[in-house]
């Protein structure tokens, strides 16, 4: 009863006069983030930096309450990784490179460790969880003899023929985003937040690399007439070509894992103010 009394009291607090009115913020929050990506796959399967490149984003959260919120983002970045920055020397002998742009829409769900308030200096900061779903675009390509070659296309681990047509793969896939940070305001409405999201893709051709070679062969039938495509599928050709490591039925990545990107960013975002009672009651359940 005690608190029934307690929640009209404050629905006529918020009712009075303009020039009386405590100012809220609403729930919604525009913002923007920049950061750095680094890929993990067959090239990298032990967890090296040596290729880390920016990223780009915009993001859109809606807060449910102090606790619980739900953010849309779009982003772009890059991911590659080279053979060359392996110690492993078969790998290192094997000289497989990619590049790919990204494009990726998610949808993650947020959970504050603290009450989280904008412009409120007892709940001005918190740690948070994230995770959710999301998809991606990608290309993965390479350079030879300077031109850039899409490898999807050349079907390097035998797409394009008809025994090997269960490795084709699809330009877009999914993704689960899973990470943590920390949030904070700097401003009334101004907030900002820094954290580390790892993508969990559904893919294991991100890098264009994932089953066995099909011999070299099949790219070039007459020897007199070598295309692209023959170095590309196994570029220890261009290192050792008296014995190149590609031959038909060896092993070429490790099809037991899927690929990885992982995105540490940096976002802004702000929240319009508002002098009306705010529409969420979930604000004054979560208060008393």
């Amino acid at each position: 009863m005690f608190s029934k009394h307690l929640f009209t009291f404050l629905i006529f607090i918020c009712s009075i006069s303009k020039t009386q009115a405590q100012s809220f913020f609403k729930w919604t929050e525009f913002g923007a983030s920049v950061g750095a990506t680094q890929y993990f796959g067959d090239l990298n399967d032990n967890y090296g930096f040596k290729h880390i490149r920016s990223n780009f984003g915009v993001l859109t959260r809606y807060n449910f309450n102090h606790y619980i919120s739900i953010r849309a983002a779009a982003n772009y970045t890059q991911v590659g990784y080279d053979d060359k920055y392996n110690s492993n020397a078969y790998q290192k002998m094997r000289n497989l490179n990619f590049r790919s742009d990204i494009f990726e829409a998610t949808l993650q769900t947020e959970f504050n460790f603290f009450r989280y308030e904008t412009g409120n200096e007892e709940n001005g900061w918190t740690p948070y969880l994230s995770i959710g779903i999301g998809a991606f675009y990608y290309n993965p390509y390479t350079t030879y003899k300077g031109e850039k070659y899409f490898l999807r296309p050349l079907g390097t681990e035998g797409q394009n023929f008809a025994q090997y047509a269960d490795r084709k793969y699809n330009s877009i896939s999914m993704c689960v985003p899973i990470g943590a940070g920390v949030k904070w305001w700097l401003a009334p409405g101004v907030n900002m937040g820094l954290e580390t999201v790892h993508r969990l893709t559904f893919t294991d051709y991100l890098d264009d690399v994932s089953t066995t070679y099909i011999g070299s062969d099949k790219f070039a039938p007459d020897p007199s007439a070598l295309n692209a495509a023959y170095f590309i599928q196994d570029p220890s050709l261009l290192v050792n070509p008296q014995n190149p490591i590609g031959q038909a039925n060896k092993q070429r990545g490790a099809n037991n894992t899927l690929d990885q990107y992982l995105m540490l960013q940096f976002w802004l975002s702000i929240q319009l103010k508002t002098y009306k009672c705010p529409s969420n009651l979930g604000y004054w359940r979560t208060q008393y």
